[in-house]
C-alpha cells in the first residue's frame, strides 16, 4: 500500500468513529455483515437480481423511495452512496457502482480490501446481459448469472412470438414527465421494439433522449402512449408534461399505460418487465380491434 493511500485510509478510519449505519426496518430480513453493497439505484436492480437478503449489506439511498422497485424487505436496509467514508464504514466484501460512478473510489476501496464492480453503460438488452455476467463473475455467482440471462432470453423470445401473432403494426410514443421522448439508442426504444411495437419517435428520426417539444406532440398520431415517472417520479418545474396543455390529449388518451419507474431507472434486469407491460397493452389493443 502506498504511503499516500495509507494516510488516507487512516484518516477515514478516524472519521468513521462517529458514523453509524442506519438500521434496517423489520421486514423479515436481516442485512448481511461484510456482504454486497449497492451504491446507486441502477446497481440496486442488478444486486437484487443476483443476491438474496442474507448476502446484501446495504442498498442505495433511493431504495426506500417510489422510484425503486425494491421489495419490502429491502426498503429498510442500510443505505449507501458513492462516498468513500460511507463505504469504508460499511466495510463490505463487494461494492457495486452504477455506470459512470465510483471510478475515483476504486483504488481507495481496493487498498482497504474491498472489491469493486462498476457496471457498464448501455441502453439495450445486450447491456443487461453483459452487466449480469460481469457481476456474476465478480461475486462467483456465474451459474446464477447464466440462469438469469437464460430466463431473460426466454422472455424476449416469448415477446417476439407474441409480436408475430399480432401482425398489425402499432405505433408507440413514449412521453417523459419532462415532456421529452426517447428515440433509437435508448432503453425505452429497446423495450418498445422487444414488445413488438414501432417507436414513433424513432420512426420520425429521433435519436437518443429528446427534449420537450409541444409542437411535435400536437401532430402525433400514436396508437399507444407510454408514460413513466408520472405517478412515482420526481415532481418539479421541469415536469412540463404535467402542466402544459399541449400534452393533455396524450395524457388523457384511453390507450395509455404507465410503466413503474422502478422497472427502468437504467437498462437493468427489470427492463424486461417494462417490455412485457407494453406487449400486454398491445395485445389488449389487438383484441379490442
Amino acid at each position: 500500500m502506498s504511503s499516500a493511500i495509507t494516510h488516507v485510509v487512516a484518516a477515514l478510519s478516524l472519521a468513521f468513529v462517529s458514523i453509524t449505519a442506519s438500521p434496517a426496518q423489520d421486514h423479515g430480513a436481516t442485512p448481511s455483515a461484510h456482504g454486497v453493497v449497492s451504491a446507486s439505484l441502477c446497481a440496486d436492480a442488478y444486486v437484487l437480481a443476483l443476491f438474496g437478503p442474507g448476502e446484501i449489506q446495504a442498498l442505495s439511498w433511493q431504495v426506500d423511495q417510489p422510484v425503486s422497485a425494491a421489495p419490502d424487505w429491502a426498503r429498510g436496509y442500510p443505505q449507501a452512496w458513492a462516498d468513500a467514508e460511507r463505504l469504508y464504514h460499511l466495510d463490505p466484501a463487494l461494492v457495486v457502482f452504477g455506470p459512470g460512478e465510483g471510478a475515483g473510489l476504486a483504488p481507495l476501496l481496493a487498498a482497504a480490501g474491498i472489491d469493486v464492480v462498476q457496471l457498464q453503460w448501455g441502453e439495450d438488452f445486450a447491456t443487461v446481459r453483459a452487466n449480469i455476467s460481469l457481476l456474476g463473475e465478480a461475486a462467483d455467482l456465474v451459474a446464477q448469472a447464466d440462469e438469469q440471462i437464460a430466463t431473460l432470453d426466454t422472455r424476449l423470445a416469448e415477446l417476439e412470438a407474441r409480436s408475430v401473432q399480432r401482425r398489425d403494426e402499432t405505433r408507440v410514443f413514449y412521453l417523459s414527465s419532462s415532456g421529452g421522448s426517447a428515440g433509437v439508442g435508448t432503453y425505452v426504444d429497446a423495450a418498445i421494439t422487444a414488445a413488438g411495437g414501432i417507436n414513433l419517435m424513432t420512426e420520425r428520426g429521433g435519436r437518443s433522449w429528446t427534449r420537450s417539444d409541444p409542437e411535435l406532440v400536437l401532430g402525433l398520431a400514436a396508437d399507444l402512449v407510454v408514460t413513466s415517472f408520472f405517478a412515482d417520479g420526481y415532481h418539479g418545474r421541469l415536469n412540463r408534461a404535467r402542466y402544459h396543455a399541449a400534452y393533455d390529449d396524450l395524457l388523457e388518451a384511453g390507450t395509455r399505460i404507465e410503466i413503474p419507474s422502478g422497472d427502468w431507472p437504467c437498462a437493468g434486469p427489470r427492463l424486461i418487465h417494462a417490455a412485457e407491460a407494453i406487449a400486454d397493452a398491445l395485445d389488449e389493443m389487438t383484441v379490442l380491434q
